[in-house]
Parts: structure tokens; C-alpha cells; sequence
């Protein structure tokens, strides 16, 4: 089998490129899929919570990675992958990618990188609003609304952890969940609770985001009421981008998400996992980025010990 790569990497966010680029590094011939550039944190306005990076565009940050890798000796395929196929070669598998021009490619190793993508609320101004006042990451962006009314949308332990969070910065938070009660740890439920600046609208859902064009300016409820406020944070969850890993049988978690060892290990030998379609308890970049790196490493002993 000729122009077999030795890791072929799926996904060209934190998580990937810091695969890509730390494979490349232990001189393995590497490719990246990365169908979104930079991935999901070119979403965000802002990040200052990357250690050693004070501020960044999240876009900027996302060009960043990929030129690293790049630079180092990664080659980057900008399209999807539909399919991936665990071939037999002796007595270790090899992988066919197949991406969506059907076009093939082989490798010894795989690493999912594939993400998450967040639930949207689907109502009119949402998109037009996204990173006008509309973020999916309380963490990235609660500086930049001090002072601020914002609300969060969501009832499970997301919303009350994203709410405690802006509560840290606004003026107000309002948190509105579609049900009777939430799904919160009892520990953040009562915090929320507890905090003055927080008010919990039960039975309460969106109906509009509303705006002068360049920012939030307010939401009309689907209760006819509307609320004056700068920002609206979305925290109904994520849905994980893993197809291609039950295409291999990989194991999911009872979310969906891929489930690792601290190696970056799945259940399927040649095949590791990095990011925020992983099991980890904590999602954010640098943990990407840290998962991405130990499966390069583990990659390249796993390649010695297959190649002795």
C-alpha cells in the first residue's frame, strides 16, 4: 500500500493542530483533515484564558495553530471526512479514509479530533446576533459584560455553572429554563440561588433576540413579554460530532462522547481521541491542546512497538 501516512488526524481545531503539529514533530508522516479551520474557538470573540496568550481572537488563535502545525511538517486537507474504513495489514490495522469527494487516504493511526458543535436556539436573531451579544462560552466571554444585564438559556448544570460565572461580572443575570425546575448539581443549583444578582425564570423560553444591528439590545419571550438586557448566553448543550467513531466502533460515553484514557486512548487499538468530543470533565482549549499531545506521543511509541 503506497503514500500510507503514519497518523491521519480528524479535526483541525485546538485539538488536532496540536496533534498535527506534535506528530509532524516526532517526524511521522501527518495529515490533518480540518474542515473548519481553527475549529469551534473561532467562535469566540475573545480568548484570555489560554495560559501565555494574555488576548486573543478566537479566530486569530485558530489561524495560529494551524500555521504551527503546518510550519512544523503537518499537510492539512481542508474537507470533510465521510468515512473511515479498519483495514487488516499484518498483524496491526490500517485505516482508508474516505473524504467527501471520495477520495482515499491511509494511515496507521487515527485521532479524532472531531468536536462538538453547540445547540442553537433556532429563533430569529440568534445567528445574526453570534458574538454581538450571543455567545455559547460564559468562561471566554463574561469580562466583556461588566456591569452588564445578560441572560443565560438552559436548566441543566451547564446554565447554573455559566450563570455563577457571569454573576462574577454583570450587573444582573437572568436565567431562563423551559421547565419547572432544573437539572443543576445541587451544589450550583443552590449557589445560583443563593446569589443576589441572579434571577431564575422557570417555564420561560425565547421567542426573539432582538438588537440595533451591532449588538443585543433585548429578547421578546414566547410569553409576549420582553427584557432589556446586552448579552444571551446559550448553555442547552452540545451535540457531539461522532459519526466517524461509531463508524469504527469506538466507545461512547452516555452522551456521546468518546471515551479515553489519559493517554488519549480509546477501545480501538490505532485509534485516539482529543477534545471536546471526549469524555474529559473540563472542555477548554488548553485541555484540547493537552489531549492532542499525548496522543501524538502515544502514536509514535505505539508505531515503534508495531514496527520492532
Amino acid at each position: 500500500m503506497e503514500n500510507i501516512y503514519d497518523v491521519i488526524v480528524i479535526g483541525g481545531g485546538v485539538a488536532g493542530a496540536s496533534a498535527g503539529m506534535y506528530a509532524a514533530r516526532f517526524n511521522l508522516k501527518t495529515l490533518v483533515f480540518a474542515a473548519v479551520p481553527g475549529g469551534l474557538i473561532t467562535t469566540t470573540h475573545l480568548v484570555e484564558n489560554y495560559p501565555g496568550i494574555k488576548s486573543i481572537t478566537g479566530p486569530d488563535m485558530g489561524v495560529l495553530f494551524i500555521e504551527h502545525a503546518r510550519e512544523t511538517g503537518a499537510e492539512f486537507q481542508f474537507s470533510l471526512v465521510k468515512q473511515i474504513n479498519k483495514l487488516t495489514e499484518q498483524n496491526y490495522p490500517i485505516f482508508e479514509v474516505i473524504d467527501s469527494a471520495d477520495k482515499k487516504y491511509y494511515a496507521k493511526t487515527i485521532v479524532l479530533a472531531t468536536g462538538t458543535n453547540h445547540k442553537h436556539l433556532g429563533v430569529p436573531g440568534e445567528k445574526e446576533y453570534s458574538s454581538k451579544g450571543v455567545s455559547y462560552c460564559a468562561l471566554c466571554d463574561a469580562v466583556f459584560f461588566k456591569n452588564k444585564v445578560v441572560a443565560v438559556v438552559g436548566g441543566g448544570d451547564s446554565a447554573a455553572i455559566e450563570a455563577k460565572i457571569l454573576a462574577d461580572h454583570a450587573a444582573k443575570v437572568h436565567v431562563f429554563v423551559r421547565g419547572d425546575a432544573m437539572r443543576a448539581e445541587p451544589i450550583n443549583l443552590q449557589r445560583i440561588k443563593q446569589n443576589e444578582k441572579i434571577q431564575i425564570h422557570y417555564q420561560t423560553e425565547i421567542a426573539e433576540v432582538l438588537g440595533n444591528g451591532n449588538q443585543v439590545t433585548s429578547v421578546k419571550l414566547k410569553n409576549g413579554e420582553t427584557i432589556e438586557l446586552q448579552g444571551v448566553f446559550v448553555a442547552i448543550g452540545w451535540d457531539p460530532q461522532n459519526e466517524l467513531a461509531k463508524q469504527l466502533g469506538v466507545e461512547l460515553d452516555s452522551r456521546g462522547m468518546i471515551v479515553i484514557n489519559r493517554y488519549s486512548e480509546t477501545n480501538v487499538t490505532g485509534v485516539f481521541a482529543a477534545g471536546d468530543i471526549t469524555n474529559a470533565e473540563f472542555n477548554q482549549a488548553i485541555i484540547g491542546a493537552a489531549e492532542g499531545v499525548s496522543a501524538s506521543y502515544k502514536i509514535y511509541k505505539y508505531l515503534e512497538s508495531i514496527a520492532n
